[in-house]
């Protein structure tokens, strides 16, 4: 297992940071934007930026094609779908629902490490996802954790939960992917061209979604500068910067161990609202800090996480 150097952590911890602005522009964009057109949009405008950086990609096509039974799976769990259902939850779900059932994500992780990939978890791996935990539900409580006894479940926390769980599968899949993405067969890709590759099929995916929510619902698109301002920053920052950052990151360390690391989320989610709102940072913010903290390094020390094996 690689050791948690600073540039792994910092990787690992940008994408947190904006993945809950992402969360936050979500709820912003309801009566604007029909989630599954936001996420349609969102992935088609990074695979615009994306070209530029990565055209290589295309120049062996044979590449794709022989790979394509890994990445549209891998696309549709990720991309396609992880997304589209957090939009769809923010309609009818609170923040503080939908940020806690996100946070699970690490029980999600170890859960399917072991029943699909052999994996089961250490005690330090139950230990770490304890004190994480303890550590999300400390902000999301206000420091009052019997607070969360009174959450109800609604739909949109259901589509959450599908969500995370989705989301674990995809982690797995790039730390474990088949013969064909394993070195000697391997493409000559980079990290960008990747990453191109899983919009490219993802993006397919979500135009599908975004058309079928049409023809069911008739929701349109208002246009707008707000709107213009919050398809760049979903495109750019929670898109290609997270995945690139987020793909590395598990590449090192495993997903075990990274999804301890999506923990922080809620963590700056509410630091952000408190931001926005004007309120400064309270006791349980820095105890949260603490605690997750504690959580990453419980677990890293010496849990056994997925090879290195992800291109």
């Amino acid at each position: 297992m690689t050791a948690l150097s600073p540039r792994i952590v910092a990787m690992l911890t940008l994408p947190p940071l904006l993945w809950a602005g992402n969360a936050v522009v979500g709820r912003l964009m309801v009566g604007s934007v029909p989630p599954l057109a936001l996420n349609a949009l969102r992935w088609a405008l990074a695979f615009v930026l994306l070209l530029p950086i990565a055209w290589r990609l295309w120049r062996r096509p044979r590449d794709l094609l022989e790979r394509w039974r890994y990445l549209a799976p891998l696309s549709l769990v990720g991309v396609g779908s992880y997304n589209a259902l957090q939009y769809m939850a923010v309609r009818t779900s609170t923040p503080i629902n939908v940020t806690l059932i996100a946070a699970s994500s690490p029980l999600f992780m170890l859960a399917v490490g072991a029943l699909f990939y052999g994996e089961p978890p250490t005690r330090r791996q139950a230990a770490g996802a304890a004190l994480s935990l303890l550590g999300v539900a400390l902000v999301l409580s206000h420091g009052r954790p019997a607070s969360l006894l009174e959450l109800r479940l609604v739909p949109g926390d259901l589509l959450m939960l599908l969500a995370t769980a989705l989301w674990a599968v995809y982690s797995w899949m790039l730390a474990r992917p088949p013969a064909s993405m394993r070195e000697p067969h391997r493409p000559a890709w980079s990290g960008a061209e990747f990453l191109l590759a899983q919009v490219g099929f993802g993006a397919l995916w979500a135009g599908a979604g975004a058309g079928v929510e049409y023809g069911l619902t008739g929701e349109t698109v208002h246009g707008s500068g707000a709107v213009a301002a919050a398809l760049a920053y979903v495109a750019i920052g929670p898109s290609i910067v997270a995945y690139f950052c987020w793909g590395a990151g598990v590449a090192a360390v495993g997903p075990a161990i990274a999804a301890f690391f999506a923990n922080l989320t809620p963590v700056f989610a509410a630091l952000m609202s408190a931001a926005m709102l004007g309120e400064g940072p309270h006791w349980y913010h820095v105890a949260a800090f603490a605690l997750i903290a504690a959580g990453i390094v419980v677990t890293s020390s010496r849990a056994r996480a997925a090879p290195r094996r992800t291109p």
